[in-house]
């Protein structure tokens, strides 16, 4: 495994020094938000993380290479690229062994966290339940791989364009804890409150760390959901997000979208149809969540070498 690992100088320095590191998907880059403000989103969010202590890892898959922190240039092409591909865990060997360039999901994103001994991931939102999956049967690969990977994930909950409510039910059936901070209400990414509350409320890293180290010292496999809400000032307002989003799943509906294209088309037309509002959430929500990300990847090291 480790042959296919490639750690950028930063990232091999902060491993030599034994710093807190915090890994970044990349699919945020290549099929989460447009250019330029992708690009600038990414070196921002690093930074963030940066100043807090810790150390960022914007994780792809480059020339068959698992890429753990990537250099302006590497940014860049993910950021332009046509032909970035969306993985998860079932292409991550195919994009590998075809020497493709690969943006990583959640769930990819935590695979190679793991291989690379990264405890801490930030994201924007997770997957989930896609609503209609009774019918779809479409669900996330997101949930699986938090039922089996030791990775605690940082986002603002669910993107509000899924079943919160299955999710919830889903990620609970699987064993995986859902932490929230600063409230009980468990977030819907462009909202703070969802209208479900998450399993516990854990506000300081110094709690979130013992709670996760806790865990895993059990033995109890799988990762954890800190849930954290977009900034009150970001945030949106229910009753207007609600209304856009049922638009954007008809419209995703009646052209056909299906699979791994259904939440960039939704994104995109969701931006559209707020005048560019959601976007400046969506960057709002992930440098928010950034910093808590390297909060905690501080205190979780911090909590190993008691």
């Amino acid at each position: 495994m480790q042959a296919f690992l490639q750690f950028s100088p930063e990232v091999a320095a902060a491993r030599a020094a034994g710093k807190p590191v915090v890994a970044l998907e990349s699919t945020i880059i290549s099929h989460g938000m447009p250019y330029p403000q992708n690009v600038q989103t990414a070196r921002e969010v690093e930074q963030v993380i940066r100043d807090a202590g810790a150390v960022p890892a914007t994780i792809a898959l480059i020339d068959g290479k698992i890429c753990v922190g990537l250099a302006d240039a590497q940014l860049e092409q993910l950021g332009n690229a046509q032909d970035a591909l969306k993985v998860s865990r079932r292409d991550l060997a195919y994009v590998l062994a075809e020497k493709k360039l690969g943006a990583t999901t959640v769930a990819a994103t935590m695979i190679c966290a793991a291989l690379a001994g990264i405890e801490v991931f930030v994201t924007g939102g997770i997957g989930g339940v896609h609503r209609g999956a009774e019918t779809s049967f479409d669900i996330s690969a997101d949930l699986q791989e938090l039922a089996r990977t030791n990775v605690a994930v940082v986002c603002a909950g669910v993107k509000s364009i899924l079943d919160i409510g299955l999710t919830l039910e889903y990620l609970e059936t699987h064993g995986v804890p859902v932490v929230s901070v600063g409230q009980p209400g468990f977030p819907a990414f462009f909202t703070r409150e969802s209208g479900f509350n998450a399993d516990f409320q854990l506000d300081t890293p110094a709690q979130q760390a013992r709670f996760i180290r806790t865990k895993w010292q059990l033995g109890l496999t799988g990762g954890v959901v800190v849930s954290n809400p977009v900034p009150v000032e970001s945030a949106m307002q229910s009753d207007e997000i609600d209304g856009i989003i049922a638009q954007a799943l008809r419209e995703a509906d009646a052209r056909g979208v299906k699979g791994k294209a259904v939440t960039p088309f939704l994104l995109a037309r969701i931006k559209d149809l707020t005048g560019g509002r959601s976007l400046a959430t969506n960057i709002a929500l992930v440098k928010n969540n950034a910093l808590v990300g390297a909060h905690l990847a501080v205190a979780l090291h911090a909590a190993a070498h008691v």
